[in-house]
């Protein structure tokens, strides 16, 4: 092993703790409504969306709007709390400060009069800027986002987000190819 790959394999290990704790700072902002933490975390022309397309903003000042502005996200939210579990991270070998990652996380909140829960993917990209990492992109996936009464129910349902006022598909497993084969084997 040379230096070089010594020095890349500690680059990559800090890099790896650094993203763990940009994805805690995430959660804990959004918790805590820290907009200014919140607002740090994202690279200037960083893009935050979700699979069923009701999040879509580019550029901190769209994120921010998302969030806290007049009709955003805090702005019909009461308390909430999200934790992190697992957490893989990966890096881009042709650029030391592009990495991607997949966060699998719960929520709960209170939601326009509503106690829901709700499990969830983060599909992230990250880049460090001066010496610093941030989130380039985030995309939100839902397993389920119901009221706490439908829970129950609701894992036996494909109809697993519940919280705008209708009930839409949840945004996996199904209609992954993965998924779906191992279904398929299971009904043959």
């Amino acid at each position: 092993m040379t230096d070089a790959d010594l020095l890349r394999r500690i680059d990559r290990l800090e890099a790896r703790a650094e993203i763990s704790e940009l994805v805690a700072d995430y959660a804990i902002s959004c918790d805590d409504r820290d907009t200014v933490t919140l607002e740090s975390l994202f690279a200037p022309d960083a893009q935050m969306k979700s699979k069923d397309g009701v999040m879509n903003a580019q550029g901190r000042d769209g994120i921010m709007d998302l969030f806290a502005g007049p009709k955003g996200r805090f702005a019909v939210l009461g308390p909430t709390y999200h934790w992190t579990h697992d957490h893989k991270v990966s890096f881009d070998d042709k650029d030391a400060n592009k990495a991607f990652g997949q966060v699998l996380g719960h929520a709960e909140c209170f939601r326009n009069g509503q106690t829901l829960v709700a499990a969830m993917r983060y599909n992230d990209e990250y880049v460090r800027l001066d010496g610093k990492w941030r989130f380039k992109k985030r995309e939100l996936a839902f397993f389920y986002y119901v009221p706490v009464e439908e829970y129950k129910e609701a894992l036996g349902s494909t109809q697993r987000q519940r919280a705008y006022g209708d009930r839409r598909k949840a945004d996996f497993p199904e209609g992954m190819a993965c998924y779906e084969a191992s279904r398929a084997k299971a009904v043959a």
